[in-house]
């Protein structure tokens, strides 16, 4: 079996898809996109097709090391984003060539099904505590909800925490303490803000704070982990093994968040999965993204026996272009049953749908000075 087309297209909300066809009349999907930059990263899938033509795509890591390291630089979200799509397509490929589902071929199954998270969260606190007693009656055991829901200053002022907190201990009231809790910070927070946050939501055993602050400075991430009170969650703007085994040598995460449309695709997830599980920390994969994008992280899920539990968005869940969806069942998702990644991809519908241009929103302070989104 022999590459012999590349082919990528943006796909509404703000998703990409790639697909690679074969000789033998295959077609593997992934999805590398990059939110804000989705055409971005499809142009570099144009330009570097050319190396993938005529190869074999059950070669996955050969592959995966041409895309890396055949370009001269290496690393950063647009290439290993690109890369990343092009790697769950050829997973996709060899699990339809050889009739086996990809977690099948990256060790087998270590649970029976796979827990999920919903997002939930309100401007008040009753709003807030309604969304999560949904939540619970849908039958989730757990949620993400976000903090930090606006520009953050520097440091922010007293009542910006408190109303966080307020919220987020409306949720666990509604929701009781048999129920987890994650908190998104979107990394909006500076170190002494963060600290200052960790501190005021101990009390509420949230499962993990996530993103507290940006992953860019490890040392003080690493000052973070060390005196926060919870455990702390981070790795969706981190690519490869490499950047996530700095992470875990130098600061004491709980739980890694690699992004399968990011970070490398299943087998690199897989990798920065049992690097983790070395240090006792957990698997929970970033997905706000597509179909395609979940059921890739399904499959490292099911493989890996540190997961901890996968994020996912509605949206997912009810493309019109996906024939079989993964379907939430009292809060959690059955192992993925067909070959490859097992969607079904309705090609008419997705020949009907407009190209996207979503952008970043893009935030500022009340001096006007730019606030991270």
């Amino acid at each position: 079996m022999k590459i012999t087309r590349i082919t990528t297209q943006l796909i509404p909300p703000r998703w990409s898809l790639v697909r690679i066809e074969t000789d033998e009349g295959l077609v593997g999907y992934g999805e590398p996109t990059l939110e804000g930059h989705a055409a971005t990263a499809c142009a570099w899938i144009e330009e570097t097709a050319p190396l993938l033509i005529g190869e074999d795509p059950t070669r996955i890591e050969h592959l995966w090391q041409i895309l890396y390291r055949g370009g001269f630089y290496r690393g950063g979200p647009l290439q290993v984003s690109a890369i990343s799509g092009l790697e769950q397509a050829l997973w996709d490929l060899t699990g339809k060539a050889w009739g086996r589902p990809a977690y099948q071929l990256l060790g087998g199954a270590c649970r029976d099904k796979i827990r999920v998270y919903c997002h939930a969260g309100g401007a008040t606190p009753e709003a807030a505590a309604e969304a999560a007693r949904r939540a619970k009656e849908a039958g989730y055991d757990c949620l993400k909800t976000g903090a930090a829901n606006g520009p953050q200053r520097l440091i922010e002022l007293p009542a910006t925490v408190d109303a966080d907190v307020a919220r987020i201990g409306a949720m666990r009231d509604a929701v009781g303490r048999d129920f987890d809790i994650a908190i998104d910070c979107h990394a909006r927070f500076t170190p002494a803000m963060a600290l200052r946050f960790c501190d005021a939501v101990a009390d509420l055993s949230p499962m993990f704070v996530e993103e507290p602050i940006m992953p860019e400075n490890i040392d003080a991430l690493a000052r973070l982990t060390a005196k926060a009170r919870v455990p702390i969650a981070t790795g969706e703007r981190l690519v490869t093994k490499y950047e996530f085994r700095d992470l875990l040598e130098r600061c004491d995460i709980a739980v890694v968040q690699p992004d399968l449309s990011h970070a490398g695709g299943l087998a690199e997830c897989r990798k920065i999965a049992v690097l983790a599980e070395a240090w006792y920390a957990g698997l929970a994969p970033h997905c706000p993204l597509g179909p395609v994008a979940l059921a890739a992280c399904l499959h490292v899920d099911a493989a890996s026996p540190n997961f901890l539990v996968q994020e996912h968005i509605a949206d997912a869940l009810t493309a019109p272009w996906v024939k079989n969806p993964p379907r939430v069942e009292n809060g959690y998702v059955a192992l993925p049953e067909g070959p490859g990644l097992g969607l079904e991809i309705d090609e008419d519908v997705l020949a009907d749908l407009p190209p996207h241009n979503w952008l970043t929103p893009q935030w500022r302070l009340n001096d006007g000075a730019v606030a991270d989104w």
